[in-house]
């Protein structure tokens, strides 16, 4: 994809931004073992940030100085099930933390391909449960917390609805999907290949679909809260926010992903953002359309 294709605030930070072959399973290993070492500051922007063992995971809790809204946010990162880690998101957790006064969670969920699903899955409704659990002690409204993710974190975002809201109990106040990998069978279709969709390759896309589901993207069965756009019947999740770029690899199943909410009787927002790439508003966070 031409760069000339981007919006122009965007175009010089992109760029400088090399192909990374995320589906080479040596150079993934690397980044996984690399992302270990990440720095995990205990504050930031004047918000404390405190570390929590969940299960078979850990989460990290944001909180402004003074007292809260009393609302709260799961949060949940990206990096296609493969990489990343709650702390990669430090500074965008700190900032609603900050400018909302609110409790942010953030999940640092296990990675395929060494945990396949539903490991992911399992350790983001463990950290529900246990943000509900808490919510009284860290000043939060248990009926006012929110879920949200970036990219497989949109994913796995979209899927903890659905499961929560099968498992009945309290129910998320909504749901906020930042370019959310939702659907397997892109994945499938090869004539992207030869788009080169900035950060995010339909190439790796195939790689990491399969790394996670543990089979080959786009079979007739896959397991329940695994590929959120596959749910039959999507009446009664929470209100719905889905941001995406134009030129985003994820742009057409995410439009449909908001279609089928909007038809099944959600309240859903779908935001198009013009020459967006993949996840731009993290890479480019200083840029008007990304503060937009």
């Amino acid at each position: 994809m031409k760069i000339e294709n981007l919006n122009p605030q965007l175009q010089k930070a992109y760029r400088r931004i090399p192909a990374v072959p995320l589906h080479n399973s040596i150079l993934l290993r690397i980044i996984q073992f690399i992302s270990k070492f990440q720095a995990k500051p205990k504050s930031m922007l004047g918000v404390s940030i405190e570390n929590h063992s969940v299960g078979k995971s850990a989460v990290r809790v944001y909180q402004p100085s003074g007292t809260t809204s009393g609302a709260g946010l799961l949060w949940i990162h990206g990096g296609g099930y493969i990489i990343g880690s709650a702390s990669m998101n430090d500074r965008e957790c700190a900032l609603y933390a900050k400018n909302l006064n609110i409790t942010v969670v953030s999940v640092d969920y296990r990675l395929a391909p060494q945990h396949p699903f539903p490991a992911a899955c399992d350790d983001c409704f463990m950290a529900w449960q246990w943000f509900i659990d808490k919510a009284k002690t860290l000043g939060v409204s248990p009926d006012r917390i929110a879920i949200s993710g970036q990219s497989a974190g949109g994913g796995l975002a979209a899927g903890l609805v659905q499961r929560i809201h099968d498992s009945g109990g309290i129910q998320p106040a909504g749901q906020a999907l930042f370019c959310p990998m939702l659907d397997d069978r892109t994945a499938t279709r090869t004539e992207l290949d030869a788009l080169q969709h900035r950060l995010w390759s339909n190439k790796n896309n195939r790689g990491a679909w399969a790394h996670y589901l543990g089979q080959a993207p786009g079979l007739a069965q896959v397991p329940l809260y695994s590929v959120p756009a596959r749910r039959d019947n999507l009446s009664g999740l929470p209100a719905s926010w889905i941001g995406v770029g134009d030129i985003d690899l994820f742009y057409e199943e995410d439009q449909h992903y908001a279609e089928r909410l909007t038809d099944a009787g959600v309240n859903c927002e779908f935001k198009i953002i013009s020459g967006g790439p993949h996840a731009f508003e993290a890479i480019v966070p200083a840029a008007p359309v990304s503060i937009e």
